[in-house]
């Protein structure tokens, strides 16, 4: 007897629905089910399964940044005063409220995180570097890199 509580592994059309859907999140079921070569209802079920077994975690527009005045791409390295797990939750915590950070995440390394932010330009970034980002909790030391260009940017998952 199957356990209902283990989902099974995706397969090849599976594979495709998450391919096609990552390149073109707004495509048709119809579109979908014509493109992996099954009914658009069989396909409603897999993508529906997707989402609720958590391949697919969302499906959201992506902005141009230009358009909204956020162009500059700002890659910044931070180091805690401490390494502890204390010290990383408190940081966690007070970085997810800052609305200009795109990203972060735990690194291995000389950096403990490396945070992914998108500014107007230089005199914007300096001014959230000096009011917000080196006032967060245990924040030693930051390094900062200005993207010149961006040479890949979330590709999607190969697979």
């Amino acid at each position: 007897m199957k356990d209902s509580s283990i989902s099974d592994p995706i397969d090849r059309i599976d594979r495709k629905l998450l391919q096609l859907l990552q390149r073109d999140g707004r495509m048709t079921n119809a579109d979908l089910a014509e493109a992996v070569n099954v009914s658009p209802a069989t396909c409603h079920r897999r993508t529906q399964r997707l989402f609720e077994d958590g391949y697919i975690r969302s499906v959201r527009a992506e902005v141009a940044p230009e358009k909204v005045e956020r162009s500059a791409l700002v890659l910044v390295g931070v180091v805690l005063d401490r390494s502890t797990p204390e010290s990383f939750r408190t940081f966690e915590a007070a970085i997810k409220k800052l609305k200009f950070v795109l990203d972060c995440h735990l690194v291995a390394g000389d950096f403990d995180f490396f945070l992914k932010i998108r500014v107007r330009d230089i005199h914007d970034f300096n001014r959230l570097h000096g009011d917000q980002l080196i006032s967060l909790p245990g924040v030693r030391q930051t390094r900062t890199f200005f993207v010149m260009k961006e040479v890949v940017d979330n590709a999607p998952l190969d697979f």
